[in-house]
């Protein structure tokens, strides 16, 4: 079966960090304490995407990272709408650096289109600051 994975921005994040702090931090709310992004639209692709998919965070301006999808539940706001809540593993593992230019909403991103995980060996380097890591991948050094 084929797999789809999905790109989003992470609107106020500064980095990595600020992304694993915030989902630290409402992970007490959320139902068996996994990490979860609501989205008002259902992916059309959703078996694609609970097939091994993953959500790749664009962090100022570029991707950086990325979180398994596990599932996608139903939640219904304060307002009676339907909305969708992408349910993801708590690990968040280090992406080679990808330059993604604003969008709304999300976009399905092809598995052969997307940046490879940083290597073991790189998992443990200090992050590069935001705008360095987005001008080496604008060079294709990174």
């Amino acid at each position: 079966m084929a797999q789809i994975n999905l790109v989003k921005l992470s609107v106020g994040t500064e980095s990595i960090s600020d992304l694993q702090d915030w989902q630290t931090l409402r992970r007490a709310e959320m139902p068996e304490g996994l990490p979860r992004h609501v989205t008002r639209m259902w992916p059309k692709r959703e078996t694609e995407l609970v097939n091994g998919g993953s959500i790749y965070w664009v962090i100022k301006g570029s991707i950086q990272a990325r979180q398994k999808v596990l599932r996608l539940d139903e939640v219904i706001g304060n307002d009676g709408i339907r909305r969708c809540a992408i349910v993801l593993e708590p690990e968040i593992v280090r992406t080679a650096a990808v330059l993604k230019r604003p969008f709304q909403g999300w976009r399905y991103l092809k598995p052969e289109d997307s940046p490879p995980d940083l290597t073991a060996q790189r998992e443990n380097d200090d992050a590069l600051p935001a705008e360095m890591s987005a001008a080496l991948a604008d060079i294709g050094i990174f």
